[in-house]
């Protein structure tokens, strides 16, 4: 099983108070301080009650912003979290969530520059199973979720071809999927031009040429521009051989994450290594490969990754138990913990069974420890609830004037937004009895999610922040997996989501919509 975003780090409260992302910028950080700080400076408030609230949570936003804008302390924070900065913890190598993988456009594109088109229509894919140990413990069955992906390249004519694919996800709840297409037309023999585009979860169009600038040198350039937020990314990429065995790369990327990247990669009979340092605006890393063959039909691994958002070694194996298929087992150490992955390769389809072997023990005893604890979080939950009230009330005059402001436009009106227990909120239908139920493992925030629609008529929780961290929720079910589950209105038309704790969520989106 992939380490999932729902298991990442604690230390992103801050974050959430201010409604900004772990990898916000300075700028940033004081834009949304000077937001809530109008929201809550006290002297805004004449009665007392009123003033002590707006006091409390003023203080708590000042905390936060004098954190997050000290260097040194940010980043002590994002490794130790608030346990870090008082008791005088040393600084050590940064252990974030795994840096984001690259677009399946430029999947497609490594994939077509490194084979050869055939002739002939070629299909490929893989499937991804997402298992869970504790799931299973739990008696909710061990199938936690699957990504599925396909493939198919056709020859058009002599000089044209033609590439279409598409992707389906499913996790827990929540499921998406996307489609590719990338046209290529070769100009001459040392030049090509391809047009891509993709839609789903990534909207994107580019246009991309390569030319063999001379025997052993080979450039690439593109661009692309996303229908979404309308970015635009520029890319060059240098190819050089180096011997016979031996090539360098050089790739430049420009666009809201700027990179340049130094590459090379050495493939002999028996063996085969490859190697990559990549310096971003906002992160870098260095990852290497290497791979002996012991026989035709056998083969081992070893890869590491170290940066400012990965630190991970790899090893493993294969072997050829056919002519067709290729079986290969795989271990992994990393910030997310220790993962065993199989693989088995089938002409162009791949199957992946990733399953962890420490983290669902972790997991298991620490929500067992919550349980024993539950007696003693009691009354720090209805702490957390009335201060989370308290701050709703606060919230509620902008909130309703938003609401307000979309309704007369036809925008995006949340009607209804529940966060709390996972399991609660499936029985949210459910009889009285079991209403009662839910009701004390969840809380409304309908109010909170008003007030953070923007003036486009549009809501984004960030990715890897946990949601109870949000200014007017609170965590009404300490120890339990949480969910947030929004009804909303757009357009005349109405959408419901659910999202993980952890997950991103960016609303209105037309797969939301609910069917008639």
């Amino acid at each position: 099983m992939e380490a999932s975003i729902e298991h990442g780090s604690n230390n992103r409260e801050l974050y959430a108070l201010l409604h900004i992302s772990p990898e916000a910028s300075d700028e940033e950080i004081r834009r949304a301080y000077r937001q809530w700080a109008q929201v809550y400076h006290p002297d805004k408030y004449q009665a007392l009650q009123m003033k002590e609230v707006a006091t409390e949570n003023f203080q708590r936003i000042c905390e936060a912003y004098e954190i997050l804008t000290d260097e040194n302390k940010r980043v002590i924070y994002d490794i130790y979290g608030m346990e870090g900065l008082t008791s005088g913890l040393e600084l050590g190598p940064r252990l974030n969530k795994v840096e984001e993988l690259k677009e399946e456009l430029e999947r497609l594109r490594r994939q077509r520059e490194q084979e050869k088109v055939s002739a002939h229509l070629r299909p490929s894919g893989s499937i991804v199973a997402t298992l869970s140990l504790p799931n299973l413990l739990q008696g909710d069955g061990i199938m936690r979720g699957m990504a599925m992906s396909s493939e198919v390249q056709s020859p058009l004519s002599k000089n044209d071809y033609l590439s279409i694919g598409g992707n389906l996800a499913v996790n827990a709840n929540s499921g998406g999927g996307g489609a590719s297409a990338v046209f290529r037309h070769q100009i001459s023999p040392a030049s090509s031009v391809e047009v891509m585009g993709t839609m789903g979860l990534q909207s994107l169009i580019g246009v991309q040429t390569s030319r063999q600038l001379s025997v052993h040198s080979t450039a690439v350039m593109g661009v692309t521009a996303s229908l979404r937020d309308g970015s635009v990314n520029l890319s060059n990429t240098w190819t050089r051989q180096l011997s016979d065995s031996t090539h360098g790369s050089i790739q430049l990327s420009l666009g809201p994450d700027s990179s340049i990247a130094v590459g090379w990669r050495k493939k002999e009979e028996r063996r085969s290594a490859s190697g990559e340092l990549k310096i971003g605006t906002s992160s870098f890393s260095a990852t290497a490969h290497y791979t002996h063959r012991f026989s035709s039909k056998s083969h081992g691994r070893i890869s590491g990754t170290v940066g400012s958002t990965e630190l991970a070694v790899e090893i493993g194996g294969g072997r050829k138990i056919s002519k067709f298929s290729t079986a290969r087992m795989l271990y992994s150490i990393s910030t997310k913990g220790l993962v065993w992955k199989f693989e088995l390769h089938r002409g162009g389809q791949k199957l992946i069974i990733p399953k962890f072997v420490f983290k669902p023990y972790y997991l298991r005893r620490e929500k067992q420890k919550a349980l024993e604890n539950s007696e003693n979080t009691e009354n720090q939950v209805k702490e957390a609830r009335a201060a989370a009230e308290r701050a709703q009330h606060l919230l509620l005059n902008v909130s309703n004037r938003k609401k307000n402001k979309q309704l007369e436009t036809g925008g995006l009106v949340i009607t209804k937004a529940v966060y709390g227990n996972s399991k609660a909120l499936l029985n949210r239908h459910s009889s009285e009895e079991i209403q009662d139920e839910v009701a004390s493992q969840v809380i409304d925030v309908t109010v909170p999610l008003n007030f953070l629609v923007n003036d486009a008529g549009q809501l984004k929780l960030h990715e890897g922040v946990k949601k109870s961290g949000i200014m007017g929720f609170c965590d009404p079910c300490p120890g339990e997996a949480k969910q947030l589950y929004v009804e909303y209105s757009y357009g005349g038309a109405q959408y419901e989501v659910t999202a993980g704790d952890y997950e991103e969520l960016l609303i209105p989106q037309e797969r939301h919509r609910v069917k008639d």
